[in-house]
């Protein structure tokens, strides 16, 4: 069954252009032509990915953003920003909001469609290491499965000895945000954040990403 994408912008020859170039590349489309529409659409369709503007009526990018992130169930869902908003101050309170990829228009669809099939493919596998995690869980209970959830947190917390920055990049780390993503968020170069990265690998003893993620489930690292 095809991944579904939702297309918001105001302006009609961005949207049909866009659905357009995503229909052909094998997604299912839905279209909203402001956030208010594109709120209601989210409810009734569960896209694996939006693709929005900021500046629209009703409802702006922005807000539409932060009330997709208020649902738990959507918290690591991609999110893309299109928009000729460009400056620094609105990337970065697009990123603080909790967007993906911010692309200035105007835009050539190729990056977009490169950078659709990116988060799509971390989300998917983010997403399957979940599923994995919570089967583990339902077929081999521990113990500490039954303790309250964030006293087992802070214990693994403080066993850890996670610094207040490492703590923040594993938060990011679990919604699936690269490197680059992390840094503009935190105002870190992505060399720093890559630093921090392997010393949670280490302090985890995990070897890579996906499992850095599925301990961070696993513990109660990240709410």
């Amino acid at each position: 069954m095809p991944l579904t994408i939702l297309v918001a912008d105001d302006d009609l020859g961005t949207r049909l252009a866009v659905s357009d170039y995503l229909e052909l590349a094998g997604y299912l489309v839905v279209m909203a032509e402001d956030g208010k529409k594109a709120m209601s659409k989210v409810d009734q369709f569960h896209p694996h990915l939006i693709v929005t503007d900021v500046a629209m009526p009703q409802m702006d990018g922005y807000e539409l953003v932060r009330q997709v992130r208020l649902k738990p169930a959507l918290r690591l869902l991609p999110v893309i920003f299109l928009t000729a908003r460009t400056n620094t101050e609105e990337r970065i309170r697009g990123y603080q909001l909790g967007c993906d990829a911010y692309l200035p228009k105007p835009f050539e669809l190729p990056e977009l469609g490169a950078v659709i099939r990116n988060l799509l493919e971390r989300s998917q596998l983010i997403q399957s290491e979940w599923r994995l995690h919570t089967q583990s869980q339902l077929d081999h209970p521990t113990v500490a499965d039954h303790l309250p959830h964030k006293t087992h947190a802070i214990a693994m917390v403080n066993n850890l000895d996670l610094t207040p920055r490492e703590q923040g990049v594993l938060s990011f780390l679990t919604d699936g945000l690269s490197n680059n993503q992390i840094g503009d968020r935190l105002h870190l170069s992505s060399r720093t954040v890559e630093k921090y990265v392997s010393s949670l690998l280490r302090k985890t003893n995990t070897s890579n990403r996906a499992e850095l993620v599925r301990f961070a489930m696993d513990h109660h690292l990240v709410e």
